[in-house]
């Protein structure tokens, strides 16, 4: 196909084309506002360089290219099957405006949303097409992943369908995509609107990153904002800059509720939030007219399912026990952003695999949470050499923990946790370091008169401690260390109070535990 260029021209005939009704701009108001500064927004207007430049959709861009499983997964889909007006492979296409204005007008007489061509749509439109190919293609092919799931809920919610491409304007569809601003995830939410929508954040949930919950989080909020407006492109730059500055704008513009009317009084970024939209609408639907496929994310949802999480596990213990690939487990459930569940039986937490792994997940799922991974074990090894060769170690306090289950793990006492680390009170916190001496250290042998106190009728008339013995069943998938840990004892000592060699145990074995 031959190949057709252009000389893109800015010129005040796009005023002509505003939108689809050829809204002009009425002119502002001298007395209320700042003329010289409305001569620049109206220049503005006339120039979609300066839009495409200020918006977030290119950090959005660079985002994208960053995703390991664009690296590592995605595969390019056969040209030549989707090649149907035989580009040559690099050729770039280029149009007149004119065919532009034609498949735009095309795709808003299919929809409710009211598309339109312009100088700002044909700047994003050359940014798509033409100077980030490589990411538009990317965001191609994660269109097969996240898009009959935004269909599936705007559906429910009965909105536009189109609504779908907002999200590659937010994120490029990128579920990890983070904005300066602090926006998350595939729809961008702040945590405050995200707090009002459901989305839960803590230190090892941000359930703004789940893409099904804030999926949903976006249709309730965007449904709500047309409740507001009426007006799908006042409802557009609302998500984008919040309904206060949308209210702000209308004023300003002398109360006429159009998008286009209020543009001037928009910030940089919201005024090329809609053509922005309106461009990635286009280049969707005409994308192999411009010699671009999609690459194949090789990961569709339709091919996985979710399980229910009821105890606390890390994404490395269901890798070990089941073989679930860790870029699969991170990929499809980004909310757990330090690979951590931490799920309970009164909150369970969802996690999404592959189909063929969710069946032995649920047969062996006692065992995926007691099984203690290399990486935990390793981390049990260098501890118990530290505690061999220093007088001290550091104990990271763990959630849940206290300082009595910590003196009885450590074999002190609370008074002598509360002496090494000068503290006043026995209340601590998850994540606070404690210096922990062992018994054989000078420091280890301070004792105070709580610790007498405290001892009283604890010795046995030889001047031993008293000591209770109970038998342990070794239960499957459990582990001297996970056995050790949960008496409070170290794995030396279970291995001598059952003259132990090795460090293997069989489920159903009866361990001595001396407390």
């Amino acid at each position: 196909m031959k190949r057709i260029s252009f000389i893109v021209v800015l010129s005040l005939f796009a005023f002509t084309t505003l939108t689809a009704q050829n809204y002009v701009p009425s002119a502002p108001n001298a007395d209320t506002i700042d003329t010289a500064t409305d001569d620049q927004r109206i220049h503005d207007l006339n120039s979609g360089k300066a839009v495409v430049e200020e918006s977030t959709v290119m950090e959005m861009l660079d985002l994208v290219s960053t995703l390991s499983t664009t690296k590592d997964i995605y595969l390019e889909i056969d040209r030549d099957v989707w090649n149907k007006y035989g580009f040559k492979e690099g050729e770039v296409p280029y149009y007149d405006d004119s065919v532009y204005m034609q498949r735009i007008q095309t795709l808003a007489y299919e929809t409710s949303m009211p598309l339109t061509f312009n100088a700002h749509v044909k700047s994003f439109i050359d940014l798509y097409a033409n100077r980030r190919r490589q990411q538009s293609s990317r965001m191609l092919g994660l269109s097969y992943v996240y898009f009959p799931m935004f269909e599936q809920y705007l559906s429910q919610y009965n909105l536009p369908l189109e609504l779908k491409y907002l999200a590659m304007v937010e994120s490029a569809l990128n579920p990890t995509a983070g904005s300066k601003a602090g926006a998350k995830g595939l729809w961008q939410f702040m945590r405050g609107t995200g707090s009002e929508y459901g989305l839960r954040v803590s230190s090892l949930v941000d359930e703004r990153f789940d893409p099904e919950k804030e999926t949903v989080a976006a249709c309730q909020y965007l449904q709500s904002l047309y409740a507001r407006y009426g007006d799908w492109f006042l409802v557009l730059a609302a998500y984008n800059s919040g309904p206060g500055t949308v209210n702000k704008a209308i004023l300003r513009a002398g109360g006429v509720k159009n998008y286009w009317a209020i543009w001037p009084y928009l910030p940089a970024e919201t005024r090329g939030y809609v053509p922005a939209f309106i461009a990635v609408t286009y280049l969707m639907n005409y994308a192999p007219e411009h010699n671009l496929y999609p690459m194949n994310p090789g990961l569709l949802m339709h091919g996985t399912d979710t399980v229910s999480v009821r105890n606390r596990v890390a994404f490395d213990q269901i890798n070990e026990c089941i073989g679930v690939p860790m870029e699969d487990l991170r990929f499809f459930n980004p909310q757990y952003t330090k690979g951590i569940i931490p799920g309970t039986p009164e909150y369970p937490y969802e996690l999404r695999m592959p189909t063929k792994y969710t069946l032995r997940f649920v047969q062996l799922e006692d065992s995926i949470y007691n099984y203690v991974s290399k990486a935990e074990q390793v981390r049990e090894i260098i501890e118990e050499k530290v505690e061999t060769v220093s007088d001290s170690f550091i104990h990271t306090v763990k959630k849940g923990e206290s300082l009595g289950s910590i003196a009885r793990k450590h074999h002190c006492t609370v008074a002598n946790l509360k002496k090494w680390n000068h503290l006043k009170r026995e209340t601590i916190r998850p994540g606070q370091k404690l210096t922990i001496y062992r018994s054989g250290a000078p420091m280890a042998q301070v004792k105070s008169n709580n610790d007498t106190k405290s001892n009283k009728g604890t010795k046995n008339t030889s001047g031993g401690s008293k000591k209770s013995v109970k038998t342990h069943t070794v239960k499957r998938g459990e582990t001297l260390s996970s056995i050790a840990r949960k008496y409070g004892c170290t794995v030396k000592e279970i291995k001598k109070w059952n003259n132990m060699k090795s460090d293997k145990v069989q489920a159903g074995q009866k361990l001595k535990i001396k407390k």
